[in-house]
């Protein structure tokens, strides 16, 4: 039955193919179960990617090393095989300012987000200045402007008013507050001032300093230091959050995507609005080829394996002789904590995390 399908829609493209065989629902992507790999396969919905290739000037090669070290010994388990892929060169400074047209959003096989590809508005900007690839924002699309305001305000940003390029949040609040105790006139001058920075500013995908992100803002790409990459909330479907900044202090409090609440500098950067890309949790690869060809290993459980080769090994039947669930190297798996911050661990180890995580009962209570 399946040679006769096959018979009937030969030449056609595979595209089209796909197409045939394929059901849309609001959300996923499904299939018609002619094979048991495709059963169960489930993708998200995403028609607004770039079908094409990346751009050359901004990839570089793959070098796979199977999770092995310099010795030919595994060091990583699971790891090994997979599909050809390039790096795409994701511009996670963004150093450069003024505006950027988003000429398409990209699938990038090296991470669950997708990336957009940008162009300098700029006409003296060349090679990797001009154009480059960025984290997509949820909501971005061809089309959209972004804008890097890390390097300040620019002069003259908002029509009939000033803004240094140092003028914090907080400094244009003070104004107001002084404005206010003056005159009204200057009073509603200031919150013009204000609202008009903030409605200019706060777009998916533009950069800002924390000093100048609103608490209740969510962002992502959040910076550690102020001249340096984003390295927080990068997955897809994530996003963090500003909780509040401190009065007088050079800290800003961000609550992460596991809910774990830090100081992070005012100084450092954050991208406005959540990672794109949110249903990637959601999907299902239908067979276990397509983790192969992700570069993913099998795994094999512990209790079948010999008692040389794992602490639940041995044995006969199905058990781990009443021990405590260990991984390989015989560190606990099921909820033991082996972090050790505090006076326990290394020194400041936590000192930046005001509230940790939540786990156990408080995480399963949200």
């Amino acid at each position: 039955m399946l040679s006769v399908v096959r018979g009937s829609l030969r030449g056609k493209t595979e595209n089209q193919l796909d197409g045939a065989f394929a059901r849309s629902t609001a959300l996923f992507k499904t299939y018609k179960p002619i094979t048991p790999g495709i059963r169960h396969l489930r993708r998200p919905l995403n028609p607004h990617l770039y079908e094409g290739s990346p751009v050359r000037l901004l990839t570089v090669a793959k070098r796979k090393t199977g999770g092995r070290n310099n010795r030919g010994v595994i060091t990583v388990r699971h790891r090994g095989g997979g599909h050809k892929q390039r790096i795409r060169i994701v511009d996670f400074h963004r150093n450069e300012p003024g505006v950027h047209d988003v000429i398409r959003i990209e699938y990038d096989p090296g991470r669950s987000a997708h990336i957009a590809l940008i162009r300098n508005r700029d006409s003296d900007a060349q090679g990797t200045k001009k154009w480059s690839y960025i984290l997509a924002s949820d909501g971005l699309r061809a089309g959209d402007t972004v804008q890097s305001f890390r390097m300040g305000i620019p002069e003259g940003f908002i029509p009939g008013f000033s803004l240094d390029t140092a003028t914090t949040e907080a400094a244009v609040e003070e104004q107001e507050q002084d404005a206010s105790s003056s005159s009204s006139s200057s009073s509603s001058t200031s919150s013009l001032a204000l609202g008009l920075l903030r409605t200019m500013t706060l777009k998916p995908g533009n950069v800002l300093p924390l000093k100048l992100i609103p608490p209740g803002t969510m962002i992502h790409n959040i910076a550690l230091k102020p001249h340096g990459p984003a390295i927080l909330v990068r997955s897809a479907g994530s996003s963090g959050q500003v909780v509040a900044h401190e009065e007088s202090g050079k800290y800003s409090q961000v609550r992460l995507q596991s809910g774990e609440v830090r100081k992070v500098l005012k100084e450092c950067c954050a991208t406005i609005g959540k990672v794109s890309n949110s249903l990637w949790k959601n999907r299902s690869l239908g067979k276990a080829g397509r983790s192969r060809w992700l570069g993913k290993r099998p795994s094999v459980r512990g209790v079948a394996m010999n008692a040389c080769d794992h602490p639940h090994g041995g044995g006969r039947g199905k058990s781990k002789s009443n021990k405590h669930p260990v991984s390989i190297w015989g560190w606990g798996t099921k909820g033991t904590r082996t972090r050790k911050p505090g006076p326990k661990g290394p020194k400041n180890s936590n000192k930046m995390v005001i509230r940790e995580r939540p786990r156990g009962k408080e995480k399963r209570s949200k």
